[in-house]
């Protein structure tokens, strides 16, 4: 089977595909048909920081509808990922509580 390349509209050059849609729907199409396999790796470890940082209970319907809004603008809008405006880089944390502003 031929390796499909598309259009990728996060890194902007062409490059390998998914092999399928991530989801049903609308959106989960887009993302087939124009995000590559790369950027889809990229949103996968973003989305991790995501969860994390908001404690996100993905169960809940309201965590879901944020996570897909943040998706759609990692993949298709934004040049860089956002960062949650308290996130610190694991690495960079220190053991003890947070600064007092």
């Amino acid at each position: 089977m031929e390796e499909r390349i598309v259009k990728c509209a996060r890194l902007g050059r062409e490059l390998p595909g998914l092999k399928k849609p991530p989801f049903k729907g609308d959106l989960g199409q887009r993302v087939y048909d124009s995000v590559s396999a790369q950027a889809w790796k990229e949103w996968r470890q973003q989305s991790v920081v995501i969860i994390n940082h908001y404690g996100l209970n993905m169960a809940d319907p309201r965590a879901t509808q944020l996570l897909m809004k943040e998706m759609e603008k990692f993949l298709f809008e934004a040049d860089q990922p956002e960062m949650p405006d308290d996130w610190i880089p694991a690495d960079q944390q220190s053991d003890g509580p947070p600064p007092v502003p």
